[in-house]
């Protein structure tokens, strides 16, 4: 399988590191120290069709595919990853679910202010006691009979792009019913901000991703039109392992952005620093440090690119992506690690950026299913669980 972009797919990959580099590069720290969302970037984002990338013309997308979104990711994350976690959460966890389970009047409504970035969705799955464990949903939903309307009560947990200015609904996972066997069936439900007992908690404080926005959710007797549910009742957890499936992609994408910025400011840095009156980079210890960096982030990036493009051929994907995601989390963090040994004191000063992507790294390992998920899902599909 050929892994190199076609020339639409390289255009792209210019275009976004263009970006990353020119516009973002001299802001972002700015914002990160402050704990400040980038509106303004955000907003350039959405006037480049970056957050429509793979969803189709007619609801306002590029048209383009998944390997189009990771491409993007790469490259902004190369530079920072608040931004790059701003565009897959808005994407892959806000977007995709409508995309792929709503009505055509739901995708009418939401989706081409989705895609142009007017507004962003947030995915609403985790909770304080759910953890890994997604399946453990406390969260309910119940039909009003009288009203016909869903009634929505619970609280869910590090929900990025749920409280910024801009952000125009959250999609929730609730029970709304039990099997015959006493099993919790749990379902989808939009809710838009501003509803009525929807309250956002103030930005968490965190070691990372700075810039973004997270927060905890609740809901207190929060009423919804029944035609807000999103795809069949009873389905909303096979619904969300499939987008989850699909969101390892582009974090793996994101990592590998990671990954190959700390390679980038090494070599830079490396060749600007002298010690004992030379430049470090000619220090074998430091050369053999960069070359392996290098070699993981060439890995990674095959790794994912081929998870993406089984995913966009329409072929089994749930393994390679897993691996993907493992991989690229786990090289993302030793890259940051080695990079900030390689700057030596100015590594733990935050004016250099890969003070931020060690900071930054070491979620990758845990959002959207942690190493040891990964691990779980991967011996699941090579037959060695029951």
């Amino acid at each position: 399988m050929d892994h190199r972009l076609s020339s639409e797919h390289e255009e792209l990959r210019r275009t976004v590191e263009e970006f990353a580099h020119d516009v973002v590069a001299p802001k972002i720290g700015d914002f990160y120290e402050r704990h400040e969302f980038p509106y303004e970037i955000v907003r350039e984002m959405g006037r480049m069709g970056l957050f429509g990338l793979p969803f189709p013309e007619e609801y306002g997308g590029m048209g383009g595919d998944y390997l189009a979104l990771g491409i993007a990711l790469e490259e902004l994350a190369r530079v920072d990853s608040s931004v790059a976690i701003t565009l897959e959460a808005g994407v892959s966890l806000g977007a995709m679910p409508l995309h792929l389970f709503g009505t055509e009047e739901q995708k009418a409504e939401w989706l081409p202010r989705l895609c142009s970035g007017e507004v962003l969705g947030a995915f609403g799955l985790t909770e304080p006691d759910g953890g890994s464990d997604a399946g453990a949903t406390r969260t309910t939903a119940r039909v009003d009979e009288a009203t016909g309307e869903w009634v929505i009560n619970g609280t869910k947990c590090f929900i990025t792009n749920s409280g910024t200015d801009i952000t125009g609904l959250v999609t929730v996972t609730a029970v709304t019913g039990r099997s015959p066997e006493g099993k919790p069936q749990i379902s989808s439900i939009i809710v838009p901000s501003g509803t009525p007992g929807f309250t956002v908690a103030a930005p968490y404080s965190k070691v990372g991703w700075n810039a973004s926005d997270t927060r905890e959710l609740h809901f207190d007797d929060v009423r919804v039109p029944a035609a807000n549910l999103l795809g069949e009742q009873g389905r909303g957890f096979a619904q969300f392992l499939r987008i989850l499936d699909e969101g390892r992609i582009a974090i793996a994408a994101l990592a590998t952005g990671l990954a190959q910025g700390c390679v980038d400011e090494s070599v830079k840095y490396a060749k600007e620093r002298h010690a004992f009156g030379r430049n470090i980079g000619s220090y074998q210890a430091i050369q053999f440090k960069i070359a392996d960096m290098e070699m993981k982030a060439h890995t990674s990036r095959l790794a994912w690119r081929d998870a993406a493009s089984r995913l966009v051929s329409g072929e089994p994907f749930k393994k390679e992506a897993a691996l993907a995601k493992l991989y690229s989390s786990t090289i993302a963090v030793d890259n940051a690690r080695e990079a900030t040994q390689i700057h030596g004191g100015y590594g733990f000063m935050n004016e250099y950026p890969v003070a931020r992507m060690w900071r930054d790294s070491k979620i990758l390992e845990i959002g959207e299913g942690t190493s040891e998920v990964q691990r779980m899902l991967i011996a699941r599909e090579l037959g060695l669980t029951g």
